[in-house]
């Protein structure tokens, strides 16, 4: 994965002093099996707001299973069946909920993909964001250190599977599926934090797309809704 680029860098920055703590999350296990075909991710690609979450949807679906969550507490602590689980210092606050919530927003935020794929490596450029880059040999997973955190990436069947750590305790995932037509790829992101008791999860859709092409461009705020605007080609 590359650098940030310095304004989502800082935004990410002042995010993360809400999410402060020990994760633990650990990154993802590797595959059982890299699938003996491995499916062609490679072209440029556009989101589907259409066939993808809403992210004021998703915000609202974690705030739904956090109540829940509370709720079945509630019931064992009056029933006396145990005590009520603290994931951390100020855990499931309306802070730190919408700091997790906003930075799916920004780590989602993308609406252009430009894939390249080779035999060992796949590299996934992102519009206005860090790309996503990964190394491959013999089905094996592959983790480095960098200046963002513990990178791990690799084949999980016929997926492709990126687990960020941040040294602040948030962990974001991202697993790439390509649709049976090859025409769609599915993007599954996930992030974790000490500070939220639930993981807050988004799916975005994107579709083959010509670069050249211009027309409307749109995209989902978690404050806004959905904005649009008329993209010129040059």
């Amino acid at each position: 994965m590359n650098c940030l680029p310095r304004p989502i860098a800082l935004c990410i920055a002042a995010l993360c002093a809400v999410l402060l703590g020990g994760c633990g999350s650990q990154p993802p296990k590797p595959a059982l099996a890299r699938a003996a075909v491995l499916p062609d991710f490679s072209g440029a690609w556009e989101v589907d707001y259409s066939q993808s979450e809403n992210v004021r949807e998703a915000y609202d679906t974690l705030i739904r299973a956090l109540q829940r969550q509370a709720e079945r507490q509630s019931r064992n602590m009056s029933q006396g069946g145990g005590t009520l689980a603290v994931t951390g210092a100020g855990a499931n606050s309306g802070a730190s909920i919408y700091a997790l919530a906003r930075m799916a927003e920004i780590v989602t935020e993308p609406q252009l993909l430009d894939i390249t794929q080779t035999e060992n490596r796949l590299n996934v450029k992102r519009e206005g964001s860090f790309a996503l880059d990964c190394e491959f040999f013999d089905g094996k997973w592959r983790t480095r250190e960098s200046a963002l955190g513990t990178e791990t990436c690799g084949w999980d069947g016929h997926q492709v599977l990126f687990y960020l750590g941040l040294p602040d305790g948030l962990s974001i995932y991202h697993r790439f599926t390509l649709g049976p037509e090859g025409e769609r790829i599915k993007v599954a992101t996930t992030l974790r934090s000490s500070q939220v008791s639930w993981p807050f999860t988004l799916d975005r859709v994107y579709r083959r797309y010509d670069p050249a092409a211009s027309g409307i461009r749109c995209k989902q705020t978690l404050s806004k809704g959905r904005v649009c605007t008329t993209e010129q080609l040059p």
